[in-house]
């Protein structure tokens, strides 16, 4: 038996960094995010020898372990090791020696949450060889808990339930790790709208975001009131972005979206720079009218909203920033796991 897995990569609309420790667990977070139709798998093959072979195939990484009840975290395909050690330690031995695939649509640090996509692919095909049962709050809160806790890997806490959840949702976070998925009923034709005008482009650079967040956290805990008001705003721009999706109002994103870019950048250092204001501002010169960065900041992906058929212009506009337009769709579905 082969056993697979794939979980969507997400795209944050709105209340970026609310759901990162400690601002929400002291004033509570909100986010609006959608997935969409980029991917991280994994594949689990079972194998006769006593061996755990891990291979990451997009980025050319691979190592080869004696079967064992804990690996070593060397910094070395980390995620799935610390996803193993982690199952082994709650559910006990694995079966067999079995070689773990893994691939991502988007590279590290694009802004796309593929990190934490990936964990919950990992921990959906061990969920699949394993039959364990685990539904959607218990997949995405272990994500969590080995990704930030075990691993001490910085970040919030939106990425791991949008992969495992799927779909258009507004997610409000707490302390003691309570977090409340709202799934939104859009209308169709609200969505293929968004779609049509939401530009994501990648700018050619990826960044370490845990210390984009490691400052954004700081910042919490020195009670810096400029960066702690900011995360304020964002997630009063969650709600805006709610409000204007489930009535309509589409015509109102790209100034929600740029509400949210001039807030976000007082966040912390580091989550814009010269450059990426100069691609943002050359975005809205060619008639977008918002937009943001994706994800903590600092490279990665950015958005432009581009109402009517400025999409053309913008395009046009960015040709010469050495980056790409990245096409997607959005996504109803999240982790899906399967074998054959």
């Amino acid at each position: 038996m082969i056993y697979r897995s794939k979980a969507p990569l997400r795209i944050g609309l709105a209340g970026g960094g609310t759901d990162v420790s400690p601002y929400c667990d002291l004033y509570g977070g909100a986010i609006l995010n959608a997935t969409i139709s980029l991917y991280a798998y994994a594949t689990i093959e079972p194998i006769n020898s006593p061996q755990i072979i891990i291979e990451a195939l997009d980025r050319n990484e691979s190592v080869s372990y004696d079967k064992s009840e804990e690996l070593p975290i060397d910094g070395i395909l980390d995620l799935a090791t610390g996803a193993y050690n982690h199952i082994v330690r709650k559910y006990g031995p694995v079966p067999s020696g079995f070689k773990l695939t893994t691939v991502v649509d988007a590279p590290a640090g694009s802004g796309l949450g593929s990190s934490s996509t990936l964990m919950v692919a990992i921990i959906g095909v061990f969920c699949e060889w394993l039959n364990l049962p685990l539904g959607e709050y218990d997949i995405a809160q272990m994500a969590y808990d080995v990704e930030r806790v075990e691993l001490a890997m910085a970040g919030g806490k939106q990425d791991q339930y949008a992969a495992t959840f799927g779909g258009v949702n507004f997610m409000e976070f707490y302390k003691d790790n309570k977090v409340i998925v709202n799934p939104l009923r859009i209308k169709h034709e609200y969505l293929y709208e968004l779609e049509n005008n939401l530009l994501l482009y990648f700018t050619a650079t990826s960044r370490l975001s845990s210390t984009i967040i490691e400052a954004q956290s700081q910042n919490v805990k020195d009670k810096n009131k400029k960066s702690i008001d900011a995360m304020h705003h964002l997630k009063e721009q969650a709600l805006m972005m709610k409000d204007a999706l489930l009535k309509g109002n589409i015509h109102e994103i790209g100034g929600i979206l740029d509400f949210g870019f001039r807030y976000k950048k007082q966040m912390a250092k580091g989550i814009s720079n010269d450059a990426m204001d100069e691609i943002y501002e050359s975005a809205l010169k060619a008639g977008a009218t918002g937009g943001k960065i994706s994800g903590a900041g600092g490279g990665g992906f950015m958005m432009f909203y581009c109402p009517a058929n400025t999409r053309y212009a913008v395009k046009k506009a960015l040709q010469h920033f050495g980056g790409n337009f990245s096409p997607y769709q959005f996504t109803e579905r999240g982790l899906f796991t399967w074998s054959i």
